[in-house]
């Protein structure tokens, strides 16, 4: 089995290249000034327990590829770039490629299936960083990430079970999971954090925002009936697993959102996170102005190129509060 890693930033790098030093096949496909540090330099993976370079194979286009029958697709790359990578994969590799979704949100499962026969959902778990062309760094210093999945919507099979080993064999904690969708709805209320980190500091002011992002979710996952795995399941299925540690004496930064901002990124990810619980609010007639104000100025400081973390939560808490009355 050969896995090709589409969107080869912070989590598709980590994946990779733990495949890649366990001994499997692996193929990134990256892009601009990342890709072209790999193709010439190899990748730079950094972690905890040392630093090395990788010479991973890294090609900028899936038509690049010769596509072999035991090929599976693992997508990583951001929500927003689903649609046209879809597109792309499925003009070049067809429908019967196996498309696993390694992606935060609950809609790329779904854009997936309109276009490939057989399409899994993964949840991830993985303190990634992905700042500078080339370099990809995890503060895991024990198990390096949970990559449980699941047939979308729902079960398992034995392609499935194949990749678990496959993962499990490259130090990942990786289960078969039934029900996958209803773990990344659980892991979509952690998500609603993003915008939040990219637009403030992270400190205590941010945690009563943080509150009503979680707040307006939950109440419209119970307004239309959508499970989702609660804070103490969560909290059990990572157990002690991941050891979070410095690199270099540093501690891990940002999530992927702040990350992107960081690297000069004009697009992120908060209308497939945030707007996710404003697209069920609008269709349910229930107000959510926390996430509406976090989508709508995220999405602003991505476009106008404002400095990340730039804003106050107190401020941030202030305008939804008057928005509410």
């Amino acid at each position: 089995m050969r896995i090709i890693i589409y969107g080869a930033g912070g989590i598709g790098g980590v994946i990779g290249a733990q495949l890649f030093k366990a001994g499997h096949e692996v193929v990134l496909i990256a892009r601009g000034p990342h890709l072209d540090a790999m193709q010439r330099s190899g990748m730079r993976y950094e972690t905890p327990n040392g630093a090395e370079t990788l010479a991973i194979d890294a090609v900028g286009h899936p038509s690049d590829i010769d596509f072999r029958d035991d090929d599976v697709v693992l997508l990583t790359m951001k929500a927003q770039h689903t649609m046209d990578a879809l597109d792309t994969l499925r003009d070049v590799a067809g429908d019967a490629i196996p498309v696993i979704c390694g992606q935060n949100g609950v809609i790329n499962e779904q854009m997936a299936l309109r276009r490939f026969k057989h399409v899994y959902g993964m949840l991830v778990y993985l303190p990634s960083n992905f700042l500078e062309p080339g370099v990809i760094q995890t503060h895991s210093a024990k198990t390096i990430g949970i990559l449980d999945t699941g047939v979308y919507p729902n079960g398992t099979d034995t392609r499935l079970e194949a990749v678990m080993d496959l993962l499990e064999s490259a130090n990942f904690s990786a289960r078969p999971v039934a029900d996958i969708m209803r773990w990344k709805y659980g892991k979509l209320l952690i998500n609603l954090g993003n915008a939040l980190n990219a637009l403030c500091p992270r400190n205590d002011e941010a945690n009563p925002v943080r509150a009503l992002l979680r707040a307006e979710a939950k109440a419209c996952f119970a307004a239309v009936g959508i499970d989702y795995t609660t804070e103490d399941e969560i909290k059990e299925r990572r157990g002690d697993l991941m050891k979070s540690s410095e690199i270099d004496g540093v501690k891990r930064q940002g999530d992927s959102s702040w990350q992107g901002l960081m690297r000069g990124n004009r697009d992120i990810e908060a209308d497939y996170l945030n707007g996710e619980i404003v697209l069920l609010g609008r269709a349910l007639g229930i107000p959510t102005p926390a996430n509406e104000l976090l989508q709508r100025l995220a999405l602003k400081m991505a476009r106008e190129g404002m400095t990340p973390q730039s804003l106050s939560a107190t401020d941030l808490l202030r305008e939804i509060e008057e928005a509410t009355t």
